[in-house]
């Protein structure tokens, strides 16, 4: 029989190599997990820079929001009129973190000390593009960061006033039976009472029929009705409950720049024989101060017609406004400035012809006179954009479309009288009617976001 035969050691050498091996898949266990937590670490940094960057750029967002700057301000000074409108927001607020310098960077802001989250800014704005505000973000974590670019269009502030057929700060009155109606949709017509000073924003005598909904400022205040009041279809008080606003948010009334248009008025001074003509025509022609007239025959009003204060102006027949009515001042002085249409009125877009190409591009407006009270006792067909008045009155079975809104910046009612019909067809209406480009705001364009690195 065979013995077999060992050899010594022979374990002792498989044990060996099975330790090497196994240390040294240890060793590669331990580095891969080391290099991916690293990886996880980098990861987790890059993810807090880049919410750095984020939080940074809401809170530009936030403050940039804020910003209102006089239309009249040079493309030139745009960005350090942002900086000082900006700076001067956060000294009002006692915002100490967060600070901007005269060239537009913005120093280091902590956000978290634990984790080492910081941001940085820059704004700056090019000589080809001045109408662009350029905002570059970037956020820190540890030894990672993050850049976001984004960019804020300097553009003309469209006032929420505008988005109502009629809005007056003082009481509305509607002794008769007023229809107010939506031209596409309901919105178009609706309302906006700010009533400070009375307690009935809103009051209705016969019959109403409204499209639109009713916002009333006054948290006070209410609405009376004496007969079938009719909203968006419902009636009575469904139709209030539905459909008025009691305590709406404040909507600022914006006073138009007027003085400019005076330079449109080429034509100069009018002449006070077309007083007694019979349809005289006036192009861009000036009402002096104190003239106080009151034209017997019916007049076409071509381009501008500008108004000085003071003055009583009366026109007896019917008018054809074919462009602009604008009269200076902002100030009401009862009974010295006034404006009166006690025949037809009907206004229209501006002629074909050359001398109206410079005031062409005012567009959206039909009458601006702030400072003035405008009545119209006869019927009206058409109002062709903006009527802003002091106060306005109203006594004719009038049946009118309006291209815009109907604006009373007097504390006293607006009187609507006899059975008008309004229909407000603005879906397609200026959205900067012409004397209201007052100022200029940043606005945020989501499609210039970008991630630099």
């Amino acid at each position: 029989m065979r013995m077999r035969t060992f050899h010594k050691g022979s374990a002792l050498i498989t044990c060996t190599i099975m330790l090497v091996v196994v240390s040294a898949l240890a060793v590669g266990l331990a580095t891969i997990a080391g290099a991916n937590l690293r990886i996880a670490d980098n990861q987790q940094e890059a993810n807090r820079a880049f919410a750095s960057a984020e939080s940074g750029l809401e809170v530009m967002r936030y403050w940039l929001g804020q910003v209102k700057m006089p239309s009249s301000t040079p493309p030139s000074d745009y960005l350090s009129t942002v900086i000082s409108i900006v700076r001067s927001d956060l000294d009002a607020n006692d915002i100490t973190n967060f600070t901007v310098n005269t060239d537009g960077s913005i120093p280091a802001v902590a956000l978290d000390s634990t984790t080492g989250q910081t941001f940085t800014g820059q704004w700056s704005t090019s000589a080809t593009a001045p109408t662009i505000l350029n905002v570059a973000v970037t956020g820190v974590s540890g030894t990672m960061s993050r850049t976001l670019t984004v960019n804020f269009g300097i553009e003309p502030y469209e006032f929420p006033i505008f988005n109502y057929g009629i809005a007056t700060k003082g009481a509305l009155e509607f002794p008769d039976n007023p229809t107010l109606t939506g031209a596409t949709q309901n919105w178009e017509a609706d309302i906006y009472v700010e009533s400070n000073d009375s307690l009935t924003a809103v009051d209705i005598g016969g019959n109403a029929n409204f499209d639109g909904n009713i916002d009333i400022g006054n948290p006070l205040a209410t609405i009376a009705y004496d007969g079938d009041l009719q909203i968006a279809g419902d009636h009575g008080q469904t139709a209030v409950d539905n459909h008025v606003n009691i305590g709406a948010d404040p909507v600022e009334f914006p006073v138009p720049e007027t003085a400019s248009f005076r330079d449109y008025a080429t034509g100069g001074a009018i002449d006070p024989a077309t007083l007694t003509a019979a349809g005289p025509t006036l192009v861009n022609t000036i009402i002096p101060a104190g003239m106080n007239p009151t034209f017997s025959g019916s007049v076409t009003i071509q381009g501008i017609l500008f108004v000085e204060t003071p003055n009583v102006v009366t026109f007896g027949k019917n008018v054809q406004l074919q462009g602009l009515i604008v009269a200076e001042g902002d100030v009401l002085d009862p009974g010295t400035n006034e404006i009166s249409f006690e025949g037809n009125f009907a206004s229209g877009p501006y002629p074909s012809g050359s001398q109206f190409d410079a005031i062409r591009q005012e567009q959206g407006s039909s009458i601006i006179a702030p400072g003035f009270g405008v009545s119209f006792t006869g019927n009206f067909a058409s109002v062709n954009g903006v009527i802003a008045a002091s106060t306005m009155y109203f006594s004719a079975n009038a049946s009118a479309v309006v291209k815009g809104t109907m604006l009373s910046f007097s504390p006293d009612a607006t009187r609507v009288e006899g059975n008008i019909a309004l229909n407000f067809d603005r879906a397609a209406m200026v959205e900067i009617p012409a004397g209201f480009d007052l100022l200029r705001v940043l606005t945020y364009h989501p499609s210039s976001y970008a991630m630099v690195f």
